[in-house]
């Protein structure tokens, strides 16, 4: 990949035990784009949710998919503090906003 091809991902996730978003998905695949534009709109409605975008084909992405068997992309995960699942959401459509935010509140 070149570095006009390359697209910023964030990876880093928020520190604390707080609920946190993470979006798996495939940078350059059909449905990237709409992925990106859900985190852009849940950040701009939801600044103090995290939200983190990993890529399914990255090392860290990869153990992801094994560690939840994630098997459809993209695949909407809300995560406490310590890696535990609370809800999910595979394939496209991708899930309302205010859905993943009503589970990051608990």
């Amino acid at each position: 990949m070149n570095d006009s091809q390359k697209r910023y991902i964030k990876t880093k996730a928020p520190e604390g035990d707080s609920l946190r978003a993470l979006i798996l998905y495939r940078p350059f695949s059909e449905y990237s784009r709409s992925v990106e534009e859900f985190v852009q709109n849940f950040e701009r409605t939801y600044p103090e949710n995290a939200v983190v975008l990993m890529d399914v084909d990255s090392i860290e992405g990869s153990h992801m998919v094994e560690l939840y068997d994630i098997l459809q992309y993209p695949a909407v995960l809300v995560l406490t503090g310590d890696g535990s699942m609370i809800n999910s959401w595979v394939g496209v459509p991708l899930p309302l906003i205010d859905d993943v935010a009503g589970f990051m509140r608990g």
